[in-house]
């Protein structure tokens, strides 16, 4: 017979090894919901441009974003230099059949100075996306307007967001794959212990964060506090969005799975047992009733209802699978984005291919650590689903992989692209030690058919059935010994022994016919022939070098399996590198916070009376190979804006021999000149140009180098 057991000692050392792995997962998820969430929507353009000097005060300030977004009236916030809120609040929606565009009023007759505005939203992925950005009317100034540095989706909240992400990811893999491992693989592994713990403990991980969940969207999408979680106004607002609508489906799925759960370790554990156990303990409970004991159920019956039960809860178990993973492909970046209509059932295909595969293993590796021996067959069939899982991974993730990158260069210029390779790496290693453990399968059906062949030419009987064998020897030995200790039946010198191999022989001593079996002693004699099993499993655990080496590598499966689910929860969390490439097009090659307009400063001084003075030139949206706008402002000493006779500008690239290319502005106001369509044909280092003349004889040229991308 062919145990795989642990000691104490290792059994305590493998439970801190799984529990490190566990504990580094979340804190790795932590880390990544702790900075700012990356999210599917980005601003691409706004009005008036950001860091822009308008000569009037705009209507309204509108922001262009490159996917859709939920917004509300305070949304976007527009503060004056003193701080003070100056928008209608009343958000307009813009949007168009191509463009993604919201806006808010502003009054007339604002003064000028420097404003800024401060924005926030939830992308149709269910991530928040915030920032904030100013734009002058007249000329800057300073201001005491206070945005808060942090951004949605960050700080401690965004910190417990992301681990409650990533265990309900880990949740979601244990109770689906445990419980597909018992239906598809293993039955008879519903009547163990820790696979049961496994499933129940995998519904309760992702019900509690579920929760969890529901409770931080407020502030995980709008102030950040921590105590908003508490906002039952909040909560209601939450309810009424796709991801809350989300999450409150996945808790009624839940509710069904606690029922699912329940069947399969209660009734069709029940029927995994031995027909002579069953019928024996039918019997019995029928003595107990009615003093009869005759009746016992027909094994036809037994099989029929063993197949009706196993048949509906596989369908069953798929039904409310799928609805859970569903519950992520219509609420995050499946949802949005490019066929949206094909990427939603295809991530729920992904979805339940790594639960099946992951969760299997799971249990797999808890079912070879503690509890009875696991058949070679069960390890073969569950082999079988997870190549079958991997297919499926592969054909989901490569479909995945070109909806949400686009381009061989996005996988190195991007932060998504860069998880995708090592997520694929990481599965490239997974699929690696999952072929070792194969190979270790492939032994350990070797070893054992040759050791049943020998063992049944030696007693001349025919090799026992490999699936029962071992689990009915263990059961007939612990049957008898417990049957032993319960009447305080002694045991022999050679089947009771001390744990260094000497007998026992307080244990041999036989009571005399008229002694009363003392309980004491009884519980004494169980727990002794306890201690005997462990150490002789420990002794035939140590003697089954295939079955040791299987366990290994589905440990170190399971350890990589870990650190995958973390990468995969962080990618999901992640802006997409086909929308931040979008992005990068949108603004020249240049990510839009880098895509301000050049705004440069240059003091000067003529010579003459009324001579000193500071030009301000501002060139939007300073890229190459598209017409900008250059505005520029002249001011005296004291900062009033004031005229002069000539002004000239021009460009010059020394690097290339380009120019100099000159920019004739017109007067539009005091002090103000202003040029459309100035023409920089390539990106780099330019120099700029300024000539002031302030009367006949007094003009002094300024230079100044600006980068153009």
């Amino acid at each position: 017979m062919v145990t795989t057991g642990l000691g104490p000692r290792r059994s305590a050392v493998l439970r801190l090894l799984v529990v490190a792995v566990a504990l580094a997962g979340a804190l790795i998820g932590g880390l990544g919901g702790a900075a700012p969430a990356s999210a599917h929507a980005a601003l691409t353009g706004s009005t008036p441009a950001q860091g822009s000097v308008v000569d009037h005060a705009p209507e309204q300030v509108a922001l262009t974003f490159s996917e859709g977004v939920a917004m509300g009236d305070d949304s976007i916030r527009v503060l004056d230099p003193q701080g003070k809120r100056v928008d209608r609040g009343k958000l307009r929606n813009l949007c168009s059949d191509s463009v993604v565009k919201y806006g808010a009023g502003l009054p007339p007759g604002l003064g000028d100075g420097t404003y800024t505005v401060s924005w926030q939203a939830v992308s149709a992925d269910s991530h928040p996306v915030s920032g904030a950005f100013t734009f002058s009317v007249g000329a800057p100034s300073k201001t005491s307007a206070a945005v808060s540095p942090q951004q949605a989706g960050g700080g401690l909240v965004g910190a417990l967001y992301g681990v409650a992400r990533y265990l309900a990811y880990a949740g979601f893999v244990l109770l689906v794959g445990g419980s597909a491992f018992v239906l598809a693989c293993r039955p008879a592994a519903s009547l163990v212990r820790s696979v049961q713990r496994l499933s129940v403990q995998g519904w309760a991980l992702l019900t509690g964060t579920t929760v969890a969940m529901l409770l931080l969207r407020t502030p995980y999408t709008g102030s950040g506090d921590l105590a908003d979680v508490f906002d039952l106004a909040g909560l209601q607002q939450v309810l009424v969005t796709k991801p809350g609508a989300a999450l409150i489906a996945r808790l009624l799925l839940l509710a069904a799975a606690a029922l699912f759960v329940a069947v399969l370790f209660g009734t069709y554990a029940r029927l995994q047992e031995p027909a002579e156990e069953a019928a024996e303990e039918s019997a019995a409970g029928e003595q107990d009733a009615d003093g009869a004991g005759e009746a016992v159920e027909d094994p036809a019956d037994r099989a029929r209802r063993h197949r009706d039960l196993t048949f509906g809860l596989a369908g069953g178990g798929v039904l409310v699978g799928t609805g859970l993973a569903a519950t992520w492909a219509l609420a995050e970046h499946a949802s949005t984005g490019l066929q949206s209509a094909v990427a939603m059932p295809v991530d729920v295909l992904h979805l339940l291919a790594v639960a099946t595969w992951l969760g299997g293993l799971a249990a797999l590796l808890v079912s070879l650590y503690w509890g009875p021996p696991v058949e070679r067959s069960a390890v073969r069939r569950f082999s079988r689903i997870a190549f079958g899982s991997v297919l499926v991974l592969v054909a989901t993730g490569v479909y995945q992989s070109w909806r949400q990158v686009g381009s061989w260069r996005a996988l190195t210029d991007t932060a998504y692209g860069r998880l995708l390779l090592l997520k694929v790496g990481l599965v490239v290693v997974l699929v690696g030690l999952a072929w070792v453990s194969r190979r270790w399968t492939g032994r350990l059906t070797e070893a054992r058919a040759a050791g049943d062949r020998s063992s049944a030419a030696q007693e001349g009987r025919a090799p026992a059935d490999e699936e029962t064998e071992g689990a009915g020897d263990a059961r007939a030995d612990e049957g008898r010994e417990a049957a032993k200790a319960a009447v305080g039946a002694p045991a022999t010198a050679g089947a009771v022994s001390a744990p260094d191999g000497t007998p026992d022989r307080a244990a041999d001593r036989t009571p005399p016919p008229d002694e009363t079996p003392d309980p004491a002693r009884a519980a004494q004699l169980a727990r002794q022939q306890a201690a005997l099993r462990t150490a002789r499993v420990k002794r035939e655990r140590d003697g089954d070098p295939e079955r040791l080496g299987l366990r290994r590598s589905v440990l170190a499966e399971a350890s990589v399996a870990a650190v995958l689910l973390v990468v995969t929860t962080v990618l999901t969390a992640t802006e997409p590198a086909r929308t931040e490439e979008a992005v990068q097009a949108t603004s020249g090659g240049r990510s839009t916070a880098a895509n301000q307009p050049q705004v440069l400063t240059m003091p000067f001084d003529t010579g003459g009376p009324g001579g000193k003075g500071t030009a301000r030139l501002d060139l939007d949206p300073g890229r190459s190979g598209s017409a900008n706008a250059l505005r520029l402002r002249i001011s005296d000493a004291s900062g009033k804006a004031v005229d002069v006779p000539e002004v000239k500008v021009s460009f010059t690239q020394k690097s290339r021999k380009i120019g100099p290319l000159p920019v004739v502005p017109r007067h539009v106001g005091k002090g103000h000149w202003r040029a459309d369509g100035v023409q920089l044909p390539v990106p780099g280092q330019w120099q700029l140009s300024l000539l002031v003349r302030t009367s006949d004889i007094d003009q002094v040229t300024e230079f100044k180098n600006v980068k153009i991308g």
